[in-house]
């Protein structure tokens, strides 16, 4: 029987070792409508951002979170956890907080977002992936642009081609870095957002990228050929 939480932490370590990450790659488990809340691990004391949880889980906590444990209505909406409110489906929440020029501007925003169906998603589990002992939807990856880069090429490294990413001013770590590659099942990059950049340690030179779990394994032998090849020709710090 497969050990999930040793392929797991196999898997956290090599990033780490050779991409020289800054911070643990976090683990993140939908769990769906009709699936069991799992038991024995640690739910939150008080409500908090789902991107709060992932930085949480970046300084190594592990959190099983429902619904009525997160504070940000925007993350939860997209998350399919709820329906989304009306103050934030036309606009009038985004453009209130003063970035967009326009209701009409920031209600274009949230009528293009990708959502998961709304009741589809009943919770879900952060934590690091080196604790993990499940099988995530999403590793996402917190990093500077030089890291993330590194991150993102695996996905065209076998197969070639190009990457095409989807990214906006809010939602960074709930649809851009969750939502959007268990949608389209590739990875998708984000260069942050406000609320994460107001509320979490995400760092001013940092940014996140979302990657199905099923490109883990894959990745391991091409991190292996890259260690001793290309990247001792890069300049890296």
């Amino acid at each position: 029987m497969t050990d999930i939480k040793k392929v797991n932490s196999g898997y956290a370590e090599k990033f780490r070792s050779v991409l020289i990450l800054r911070h643990d790659p976090i683990a993140v488990k939908l769990i769906r409508k009709g699936e069991e809340i799992p038991d024995g691990i640690k739910r939150p004391e008080g409500q908090r951002s789902h991107c709060q949880f992932i930085s949480d889980a970046m300084a190594g906590a592990c959190t099983l979170v429902l619904p009525e444990d997160l504070s940000c209505n925007v993350g939860t909406s997209s998350l399919g956890m709820i329906p989304t409110p009306e103050k934030i489906a036309n606009g009038e929440y985004h453009f209130n907080l003063g970035l967009h020029e326009s209701k009409d501007a920031a209600k274009k925003m949230i009528d293009t977002r990708t959502d998961l169906p709304p009741g589809s998603v009943i919770g879900e589990i952060v934590c690091p992936l080196n604790k993990a002992d499940f099988v995530p939807d999403v590793v996402v990856f917190t990093d500077t642009p030089e890291r993330i880069y590194w991150i993102a090429a695996l996905e065209t490294a076998e197969t070639g081609g190009r990457m095409n990413y989807v990214t906006a001013p809010f939602q960074c770590m709930c649809e851009d870095s969750v939502v959007v590659p268990v949608v389209s099942g590739k990875p998708n990059i984000s260069m942050g957002c406000y609320g994460t950049r107001r509320r979490t340690s995400v760092k001013q030179d940092e940014m996140m990228i979302g990657v199905p779990y099923d490109r883990m394994a894959p990745a391991m032998k091409i991190l292996d050929r890259w260690k001793d090849g290309i990247l001792t020709k890069a300049k890296r710090d």
